[in-house]
């Protein structure tokens, strides 16, 4: 609501006001810039006189000066009813999806025994939630960070015979995060596999790329296919992710998604009231625990009034 206020605040103000404000931020920025050759971490070290950097006031020191009060005055800067707008879109984009604002479809598996919610939502599950699927056409890395639409993905290229930049892709990831021990072998096998002239799953990369990617080769260490696995990101990103929001494999998995029955709601869905606690260990009294458990739990098992 905050938000909203102050975005049409911005929207209302007139167009002088609106540029004497920004002439002020652009002077308190001036005024109040980091030092040079050193960083400020707060009030508490500007405070400290030891902590500055002396420099010498010489004809190299104004120089460096006027250089950097030309670049801070014609330097472009997001306005705040841009900044405001965006995270009015991205918090209305990913509303339904935050289990504390919309609630957990069935239940909520921390208040209940139902773990209906995790079952559906695992890595790999053979019909996906409807919400899953379309967080996928959010953004190419909500698409890549889940490891079922990165396989519908899969799928979808091997249709279209590019199947290799995805694999090129997954292997760069297992180089980065593999262990240190193996880490000449696995660049020799990306090498191998997908770089080299005669390689079976050859990926396109421009010449300036591979000319870094194969000098970095002769000194394997973790980030040397950064550049060429960057390149085909960006490649999949406006060329590949597209195509397949577009596609009927995309359609038929958004049509056929699971939508969970949806539970009778409340004001605050994440304090709904456990309806099948199992009794604890600790509450059962002497005697015969097994019988004492067994009872307790046909007990919890009846309906309760609310």
């Amino acid at each position: 609501m905050q938000a909203r206020e102050q975005l049409r605040a911005a929207k209302q103000r007139r167009r002088g006001d609106r540029i004497v404000i920004e002439c002020q931020e652009q002077a308190y920025w001036l005024v109040n810039r980091p030092l040079l050759g050193g960083s400020s971490n707060g009030p508490e070290e500007r405070m400290c006189p030891g902590t500055r950097t002396q420099l010498v006031k010489n004809a190299d020191y104004y120089k460096q000066e006027i250089r950097f009060c030309r670049a801070a005055v014609s330097r472009t800067r997001v306005k705040s009813s841009i900044c405001l707008e965006g995270f009015i879109k991205f918090s209305e984009q990913y509303m339904p999806h935050d289990p504390i604002m919309s609630g957990c479809l069935p239940s909520n598996p921390w208040i209940t025994d139902d773990i209906t919610y995790w079952a559906m939502n695992a890595p790999s599950v053979p019909v996906p939630t409807k919400l899953r699927v379309e967080r996928w056409s959010f953004g190419f890395w909500e698409l890549l960070s889940d490891i079922l639409g990165r396989a519908q993905l899969l799928a979808f290229l091997k249709k279209e015979f590019s199947a290799e930049n995805l694999s090129f892709w997954e292997a760069c990831e297992e180089l980065r995060h593999g262990e240190q021990t193996h880490i000449a072998e696995i660049v020799d096998s990306i090498y191998q596999q997908f770089l080299a002239p005669s390689a079976t799953r050859w990926v396109n990369i421009d010449s300036k790329t591979m000319e870094r990617t194969l000098e970095g080769i002769k000194t394997p260490h973790r980030y040397v296919m950064d550049d060429a696995q960057m390149h085909i990101y960006m490649l999949m990103k406006k060329d590949s992710y597209p195509r397949f929001l577009k596609s009927e494999v995309y359609k038929n998995l958004l049509a056929e998604a699971m939508i969970p029955p949806e539970t009778r709601k409340r004001v605050f869905p994440f304090m709904r009231k456990p309806r099948h606690s199992s009794p604890s260990p600790a509450l059962l009294p002497p005697g015969d625990p097994e019988a004492k458990a067994e009872e307790r739990s046909k007990a919890a098992l009846e309906p309760q009034p609310e």
